[in-house]
């Protein structure tokens, strides 16, 4: 009973997916009531309620109650649920996703350049300095995550944007953590605060090669202290 029922289950997986690849159900569209689904298909609806919440967590269904259910796209929630599972199991660590925002970002920064709007611009200088300035080390990392974030909006890739999303959102108290740990050493406190003033400043200029070359030296401070904390 049990294998019959992960094939039914899988079942409804395959057929939504074959819907949505050729383009019967578009992104926003309803999926077809659970009874409609149960019989075309030849299942039980328990069945088409484990393929939905499937669906559901890996983001490409969406609930409404009392409305049904839709297409969707969360990209994001994907993501960040499979990143924290990952982290759970042990699978990877903080050193490697520093790792591998140091590539990301640092392409983000340089697609920032070429693309960054003068409002946006003006803000990040202003975080770096806010980030320099502020006492409290607690409200000084919400500035750095602003920072990322307003970074990530002007490089107008949204695949990088949701790849960030999905660590910060993961790793949201950690790096609260590290930034603290950082900035209580003055020379790698100057050093994280340069990083992002040479990018603010890079930016500014449209300059691509300096922002990335910039970007990348911040995640250098930051990959030293998670060695010095042995956090891998």
């Amino acid at each position: 009973m049990a294998e019959r029922n992960e094939r039914a289950y899988e079942k409804v997986i395959e057929h939504i997916k074959s819907e949505i690849w050729q383009g019967t159900l578009k992104r926003g569209e309803r999926l077809p009531p659970e009874r409609e689904l149960a019989e075309s298909l030849g299942v039980s609806r328990n069945s088409v309620r484990e393929a939905i919440r499937t669906l559901s967590l890996l983001g490409f269904v969406s609930s409404t109650q009392g409305a049904g259910n839709f297409v969707t796209c969360d990209i994001e929630q994907n993501l960040r649920e499979s990143l924290r599972m990952m982290v759970l199991l042990g699978e990877t660590n903080y050193l490697q996703i520093s790792q591998l925002r140091r590539g990301l970002e640092s392409e983000n920064a340089r697609l920032a350049a070429e693309r960054i709007a003068p409002k946006q611009g003006a803000r990040l200088r202003e975080l770096a300095q806010l980030m320099r300035e502020e006492p409290d080390p607690q409200q000084a990392s919400r500035y750095d995550q602003e920072f990322h974030l307003l970074l990530c909006d002007a490089s107008g890739n949204r695949l990088i944007k949701s790849l960030f999303a999905a660590m910060l959102s993961t790793i949201n108290d950690f790096i609260s953590t590290m930034y603290v740990r950082i900035v209580a050493d003055p020379d790698q406190a100057e050093a994280l605060h340069a990083a992002h003033q040479r990018l603010a400043d890079a930016l500014a200029a449209r300059d691509g090669a300096a922002a990335a070359l910039a970007m990348y030296g911040h995640f250098e401070v930051v990959d030293a202290s998670i060695r010095r904390e042995q956090l891998f």
